[in-house]
Formats: structure tokens, sequence, C-alpha cells
């Protein structure tokens, strides 16, 4: 994709969309941590219902500490891999107590190196919580950016690399929430809706779908 194309991809996506954000719910940035650890091969909602009552409650990491793995289990049992999912929680609490005095790091290489938190939840967590300019690379936005043309890439890594050095400065704090929701509601893995699509001219996805209305009213006439 050109140059000016990309540009004009992320600002149709910024005027439908000025503020974007994550659909995960947390009250601070430690939440967040957890919540993002938690989302892995889980829907947001999915993790959002099982950490609404854990939040009212767990706060900092001392509190998930106190809570402990079987009561925290209790809570996130509802979503995929929560033992694991659960395990980690618990020790990268530990280590924040112990190493952070309860704070979450603002250093990517610091998160990265916490149980459970890979490269993709340690950019989430810098980008919405720190505002750094960080692409999470997903399963919608590695879709999208192959899809679309705007960043090709044979794996997540070679994607993040050129969704980095090719988006355009205005863009950069949003561009991870704008492409993971267009994947997510619009460019759809399995029937992308093209016919809704802000970009859909500027994509080189070839075989675009048709308005599933359309194609009812041409098959009645």
């Amino acid at each position: 994709m050109k140059k000016d194309d990309i540009f004009e991809f992320y600002r149709r996506l910024a005027e439908d969309n000025p503020e974007p954000e994550t659909e995960l719910e947390y009250g601070n940035v430690y939440q967040l941590l957890v919540a993002v650890t938690c989302s892995a091969q889980s829907t947001d909602v999915g993790v959002n219902k099982a950490t609404k009552t854990l939040f009212e409650s767990v706060k900092t990491p001392a509190q998930m500490v106190a809570l402990g793995l079987d009561g925290l289990k209790e809570h996130i049992k509802t979503i995929g891999l929560y033992n694991n999912k659960a395990k980690n929680v618990i020790a990268l609490s530990q280590i924040l107590v112990d190493e952070y005095g309860g704070e979450v790091p603002a250093d990517r290489d610091k998160l990265n190196a916490l149980p459970g938190v890979g490269r993709k939840t340690a950019n989430v967590v810098m980008n919405c919580a720190f505002g750094a300019e960080t692409f999470a690379v997903d399963t919608h936005i590695f879709r999208v950016g192959n899809r679309t043309g705007l960043a090709v890439g044979k794996n997540v890594d070679a994607v993040e690399k050129k969704l980095d050095k090719q988006t355009p400065k205005p863009f950069r704090v949003g561009a991870h929430h704008w492409l993971i929701l267009h994947g997510r509601y619009i460019c759809k893995a399995r029937t992308p809706e093209c016919w809704r699509c802000p970009v859909s001219d500027l994509c080189r996805f070839k075989k675009k779908t048709l308005d599933p209305m359309l194609k009812k009213t041409s098959a009645q006439k």
C-alpha cells in the first residue's frame, strides 16, 4: 500500500472513531495488565465477565497475592486456559510486590519478563496505560494487515515491524485500537463486511463481499 493510501486508511478509521480504546474493562494499570494477560485465546467480553467481581475487590498486586491461586481460579474459571493464567497472574503479582513496590513498570522489556506476559501483552499495556507508540499484533491485526495490504508479513513480528515503520505520526498511538476494532467488527475472518467498510477502495483484498441484502433483493427479481 502506498504512503498516501496508508495515511488515508488511518484517517478514515480515525474519522469514524476519534478516540479509540480497548474494550477490556479495568480501573487501573495493574487491572489492565491482569485483564490483558487473561485475554489470550479468549474474548474481551468473556474476560470482562470473569473480572467484573474480581476487580471490585482486587485492585493491587498485594490484594491478588492475598486472594491466592484458588481464589483467583474461582473468579476466572469461565475463560480458556484459566489454570495457567491464574498461576501466571499470581506469580507476576508477587514479582510486582517484591521488585516494583506494587507498581506496574512503564517498560516493555520489564513487562515482557513477567510470567505470562508476552510481547503482545506488553505492547497493549504500554499503549493503553502509558500512551506508547506500540503495535500489539493479534489475530485481528495480523489478518487486517495482510488482507488489506497495509502491513504484509508472514508472522506477527513481521507485521508489527511493518506497522511500526509505515504508520504515520498522527495515528501511531491509536493505530492498534483502530485495526483491532476494524478486524473484530468489519474485516472479519470468515466473511469480511466489505460493503460497509470505510477503506474498501484502498484495500487490496480481491474477493470483496457484497451486501447480503442486495443479493437477496437481486434474487427476488
